[in-house]
């Protein structure tokens, strides 16, 4: 205990930390600032030099194994706000050669070359369907939502977030469309309805494949919207329009040129590309461990300043830009609300309380880190052409008006259809 009582004295500034150690001894950390207030409980001697040892990766794991449990009138997200919260104040006083060394760490961190991204998507949406299920939405959008406001239903935000996108990309008639990452394929489907275009998704997922293939015969548009089990880079011809949500955070900092060139050129000369993913306002910095062990092999968070070179250098312009800052955090507490719902199930009939475990401390680690830490999701609109998108904003909004989402984040034109 006394490594982790001397690493917790340094970190702990704001709110106040309770360690319980396996003997029943309370151990308190009281900050200088305010802040939330948290208590944890290890049930054997190991925990607390672990966790001193590889914060990163260990109190993850502990908490799955249940060394580290939650003492009653406690919560994990309490825990998690008081972690975060710190690490985030103790990053922001961090000296220069503490930012050179994190800059160090990104470099060789996360290749992900063709047939190994295959493996890790495998890893984490090859999982059973139901489980998928029972924490999505119904359309089983696996990215971060647009809140109109907070009181918003997963389901309307989620309908708003295929909204902004599609008003972003300019749709018109004939244009053909690829979706780079589709997922189980709901805003290709969603794109093809709203507007006449062929619509091409990519995944890489054996499970997402089936399913949106399935989902477009059932829809009657498997003749405008078609889904290759493909990686990327080995997709040939050019579109119009390229569109990317929750899938560059899978490239890794080492194929950021190549993913960016491959866009560039498979757009036409006058094509635009939206590309929505998670990113840091931070400098960069690899992924904590446990996430990379457990949730996403190969992830990689980026911040501005890894991506913004290689545009300029490859002559592409970044014709709009949007963060969405707490956008993320409501979609992960709606996540783990119908999680948590659910969790009972999950545990009997799908997994077992290890995994249970896991994912509620993944949703609320990513809630907590997106509320209190430098988490965010990027919007970044792209063109080869300076002429190609409008001089003003307007055209969104205009878009978004001539679209509307009725009750449940249904669109008019699905709610007619009788879907």
């Amino acid at each position: 205990m006394i490594l982790l009582r001397t690493f917790l004295k340094r970190l702990v500034k704001r709110g106040q930390l309770t360690v319980i150690d396996h003997t029943g001894e309370e151990h308190v950390f009281a900050g200088d600032l305010d802040g939330p207030t948290a208590a944890i409980q290890f049930t054997d001697a190991r925990v607390a030099g672990e966790i001193a040892r590889n914060p990163r990766l260990k109190v993850g794991e502990c908490y799955m194994d249940g060394r580290l449990v939650i003492p009653d009138g406690h919560s994990l997200y309490d825990f998690l706000q008081v972690a975060v919260q710190n690490l985030a104040y103790f990053n922001r006083q961090r000296s220069r050669p503490a930012v050179a060394l994190q800059r160090l760490s990104t470099v060789a961190a996360h290749y992900n070359p063709v047939g190994k991204a295959q493996e890790n998507v495998a890893h984490h949406y090859d999982l059973s369907g139901e489980l998928f299920d029972l924490f999505l939405d119904p359309d089983r959008q696996y990215s971060c939502a647009y809140y109109a406001d907070p009181s918003d239903t997963l389901e309307m935000a989620q309908a708003q977030k295929k909204r902004h996108i599609a008003a972003k990309l300019l749709l018109k008639p004939g244009q053909k469309v690829l979706d780079i990452g589709c997922g189980w394929g709901g805003l290709a489907l969603y794109l093809a309805k709203q507007a006449d275009i062929e619509v091409t998704g990519l995944t890489l997922s054996v499970e997402q494949h089936a399913v949106a293939e399935r989902r477009a015969k059932e829809a009657g548009l498997d003749d405008r919207v078609k889904f290759k089990l493909l990686d990327y880079r080995l997709e040939e011809g050019q579109y119009d329009r390229v569109v990317s949500v929750g899938m560059f955070e899978h490239v890794g900092n080492l194929h950021y040129r190549e993913y960016f060139t491959k866009v560039r050129d498979l757009l036409t000369d006058d094509g635009v590309a939206m590309i929505h993913t998670i990113g840091s306002a931070d400098v960069p910095g690899p992924v904590a461990g446990w996430i990379r062990k457990y949730i996403f092999p190969g992830g990689y968070l980026p911040s501005l300043s890894e991506i913004a070179p290689h545009l300029e250098q490859l002559g592409v312009w970044m014709t709009d830009f949007e963060s969405l800052r707490l956008h993320y955090a409501e979609t992960l507490k709606a996540w783990n609300e119908r999680f948590q719902r659910h969790r009972d199930h999950i545990r009997d009939n799908l997994y077992d309380e290890r995994f249970c475990r896991m994912w509620e401390f993944y949703l609320q680690s990513c809630e907590a880190n997106f509320r209190e830490s430098f988490l965010t999701v990027f919007q970044m609109q792209l063109a080869k052409n300076i002429n190609t998108v409008p001089m003003t904003r307007d055209y969104i909004y205009e878009w978004e008006q001539a679209h509307p989402i009725e009750a449940g984040g249904l669109p008019q034109s699905m709610i007619a259809a009788g879907e």
